[in-house]
């Protein structure tokens, strides 16, 4: 690969194949790529960062999964849509989807944040795959964007979909209130895996005693998952 402050980058044709997509115009990609840092510092290669394009991909993401959920959850009400919905345009579920891509190795970054890990940082991750879905859109038109779009959300829209439609936390809460107990609590006692896409492990503390653990990529699917480990626990209890 050339040098990460040359206004050229080998990875973004494979950036492409992953995204399943090919640029009519490929300046619009490059300027999806190309981060405040790298247009600052280099002036010269003419090139203008992705912030424009980041705020148009913002409005078109929350469009598509919109119509989506509207499409696919015909009964669902307003509040649950747009809980489902928070779960997708989070940044860390983004910056997982950009890890997948590869987009990090695409990046046109400046000196300084090249040498701070800028390819691996959640937030410039997910900044830059919303400008590349605003730049899919400026290329190509709606259609186009929700085509690339799609295929990318929809596993964590089932995912999110099967929390909201399985609430194990107001169950727990509920049962522990008809039985006068404690109500419980939630500890993050820890993550794994890489910082762009961590692993949430989540424990259900009832009084002093912990119950039931379980883990996931957001701190709210990991409270889930202790709710209904827990829940299984008291089943089996005499």
């Amino acid at each position: 690969m050339k040098s990460p402050h040359c206004g050229d980058n080998d990875n973004w044709q494979d950036l492409e194949k992953a995204l399943g997509y090919s640029f009519r115009d490929k300046t619009l990609l490059v300027n999806a790529m190309t981060h405040t840092s790298f247009a600052n510092e280099c002036p010269q290669a003419a090139c203008p960062h992705n912030e424009r394009l980041e705020f148009l991909g913002d409005a078109v993401l929350d469009l598509v999964v919109s119509e989506h959920l509207m499409e696919a959850l015909p009964t669902s009400k307003e509040g649950e849509l747009s809980r489902i919905r928070a779960d997708v345009v989070a940044m860390s579920s983004l910056a997982g989807l950009a890890s997948k891509l590869g987009l990090g190795p695409s990046l046109l970054l400046g000196k300084g944040e090249f040498g701070s890990g800028g390819r691996e940082k959640p937030g410039l991750l997910a900044n830059a795959l919303e400008a590349l879905f605003g730049a899919v859109f400026v290329d190509g038109g709606y259609e186009a964007a929700k085509s690339v779009l799609l295929p990318l959300v929809v596993p964590i829209l089932r995912q999110a979909s099967a929390d909201a439609g399985q609430d194990y936390k107001s169950r727990l809460q509920e049962i522990l209130q008809a039985s006068r107990k404690e109500l419980p609590v939630y500890k993050v006692t820890g993550t794994s895996g890489p910082d762009h896409d961590p692993v949430y492990l989540v424990e259900v503390l009832i009084g002093d005693r912990v119950y039931g653990t379980g883990e996931g990529r957001t701190k709210k699917t990991a409270e889930q998952n202790a709710a209904q480990a827990t829940l299984q626990l008291l089943d089996k209890a005499p």
